[in-house]
């Protein structure tokens, strides 16, 4: 089943109970829009751990191989998860660059693991972008970046990740991963 790996016990995180979800595509694919409404829709004790929080605002890094961020993602995710938390991970999240680290988190992890990535065309991309509502973003990210940025099915080795593709609809794409993760099943913890 895509999604699901096994965990080595000597570097095991979380518990049986949390569910860990990654959601990856382009820029304007949805995942903020996924990660937003899978917290709205199961309530608290879900932590969002986002790419361009932690690479953009907490440390203001660039993209690029090997950068302080990835490990930074891995350590958000790990704490939530031993914390009791459920986490979503979401960003670009390029294989090359953050693929071995999503593997060993998956792999480490005690509950339930589901890995998606939302496979938006690029002329559907632009579109998502100008409905964006942040008009200094808008300014800043042009067309230009968008298609510097884009990588076509930029999946993860060793079919982790379903695919959903952009016919799906925001309520239709959150609903797959609470039932498929098995959050539709669990009751949030009001921390």
């Amino acid at each position: 089943m895509p999604g699901v790996v096994g965990t080595d016990v000597t570097d095991a995180v979380g518990t049986e109970d949390t569910r860990l979800i990654v959601v990856r595509g382009n820029s304007a694919s949805g995942k903020s829009s996924v990660a937003a409404r899978l917290r709205e829709t199961f309530g608290r004790n879900l932590a969002i751990v986002g790419q361009d929080n932690l690479r953009r605002t907490v440390l203001r890094e660039h993209d690029r191989p090997g950068a302080a961020n990835i490990g930074l993602i891995d350590l958000t995710a790990r704490y939530a998860l031993e914390n009791g938390f459920h986490v979503v991970l979401e960003g670009i999240l390029y294989a090359d660059r953050y693929g071995t680290m999503l593997q060993e988190l998956v792999r480490a992890h005690r509950g339930v693991s589901r890995c998606y990535y939302l496979d938006v065309p690029f002329a559907e991309t632009v579109l998502r972008h100008a409905t964006k509502h942040d008009a200094a973003y808008l300014r800043q990210v042009t067309e230009e970046h968008l298609r510097d940025w884009y990588r076509e099915r930029d999946l993860l080795p060793g079919a982790l990740e379903t695919v959903i593709d952009a016919a799906a609809t925001l309520d239709d794409t959150v609903q797959r991963i609470l039932r498929e993760s098995g959050l539709d099943g669990v009751l949030p913890i009001d921390r």
